[in-house]
């Protein structure tokens, strides 16, 4: 039942309409996907996604994939994945920094051992506390009479009742205008949250957040650069909307430093930003004790990322910004047979083996480079 191989594989899927944030428009979005295989032909799967190539973050997908190949995977070869805690820990001494492609291993690592036991993962990772979390979607049109169409008709669907709008390309108050006017259109029935992808200055984060505050906005994701810590504890100090940490919440030091200098009022967790299950774990107990409050973020995973995401985020017991592990339904296609269920305003958790999800080997062999 030890580990037998490992392979890597780049992926590109087309969306179904541009999605922009301050620093890429997502028109095709690539994933790396794992697979481990046991002796026994058992095989384990994972993913991590990050946004246009290097623009997001360090971690590009050619860099994942060649990395985890060449640095992690020769510790992995003869060990029982069942011992998962262990292994990274040893790759950990080994290894530094790397975390998307340390969440990618230690993912498939997961869920070969959840297969092996015949469990789902999130038995693994404690036990699950939900069945379903509630779940954002990104209105992304640009148009306000569209986005207000598109809402409406989303709520009238029960499918999303929360809804985020990136706000970090162009004039900042003419794009809070813009979401003010949703937020007036949907009045109570829907929570309107607002991302700004670092594109804010301090001063127009006054202006703006000030404006989105009195107009109801209940969220403002990462105004500021991510390392601009001093400007989000004073922005958090000035407001009482929440002022989220995204780009500038990773690992549990620099939640650590957020919580001890009130750099934020919520973080916005990612797996693959804190390198790993398990660390992502950490990182919401640290913020939870300092009274920080949750969101389940992403990176725009296929079904098989937003599955793990689930099985993680569904042992926590406070998600109070829900999730926004929305990817699946913003593909054109899919790597799984099996999908995911949004219905009734909430994502449900995935249920089976492993994370849940079956791997249709024929649309990775077609959308994989």
């Amino acid at each position: 039942m030890n580990i037998q191989s490992v392979q890597i594989e780049i992926v590109d899927l087309p969306t179904i309409r541009p999605h922009q944030l301050s620093m890429h428009t997502i028109t095709m979005q690539t994933i790396v996907v794992a697979q481990v295989r046991d002796k026994e032909g058992l095989v384990g799967w994972s993913e991590v996604a990050t946004i246009g190539g290097a623009s997001y973050g360090e971690s590009t997908p050619e860099a994942i994939k060649a990395n985890a190949e060449v640095y992690i995977v020769p510790h992995l070869i003869g060990k029982d994945p069942k011992q998962f805690n262990r292994i990274m820990h040893d790759v950990s001494k080994f290894v530094s920094g790397n975390t998307f492609a340390k969440a990618l291993i230690e993912g498939a690592l997961i869920d070969l051992a959840a297969k092996q036991r015949q469990l789902p993962a999130y038995d693994l990772l404690g036990g699950k506390i939900h069945d379903a979390l509630p779940i954002a979607w990104t209105l992304a049109s640009g148009d306000t009479g569209r986005d207000i169409e598109e809402a409406k008709e989303l709520l009238h669907q029960k499918r999303h009742n929360i809804f985020k709008l990136k706000i970090g390309v162009g004039d900042a108050m003419k794009n809070v205008e813009h979401v003010l006017k949703i937020k007036e259109a949907v009045g109570d029935q829907a929570r309107l949250t607002v991302d700004v992808n670092q594109a804010w200055d301090e001063r127009t984060a006054y202006y703006a957040i000030e404006a989105l505050q009195e107009g109801g906005v209940s969220m403002i994701e990462q105004p500021l650069p991510k390392w601009d810590f001093e400007g989000m504890q004073r922005l958090t100090e000035r407001f009482h909307v929440s002022i989220m940490a995204d780009e500038g919440a990773n690992d549990a030091h620099e939640i650590f430093q957020i919580a001890k200098h009130r750099a934020g009022s919520s973080i916005a967790l990612k797996i693959c930003k804190a390198g790993g299950l398990l660390a992502t774990k950490e990182v919401a107990s640290i913020a939870r004790a300092a009274g920080i409050e949750l969101y389940g973020g992403t990176m725009i995973e296929s079904s098989l990322g937003s599955a793990i995401g689930l099985h993680v985020y569904a042992t926590l017991p406070d998600l109070q910004f829900g999730t926004e592990l929305f990817g699946p339904l913003l593909f054109q296609d899919t790597l799984t047979t099996n999908d995911i269920e949004y219905r009734d305003f909430q994502v449900h958790i995935p249920e089976g083996i492993g994370f849940g999800m079956t791997i249709d080997e024929e649309k990775l062999n077609h959308y994989k480079r």
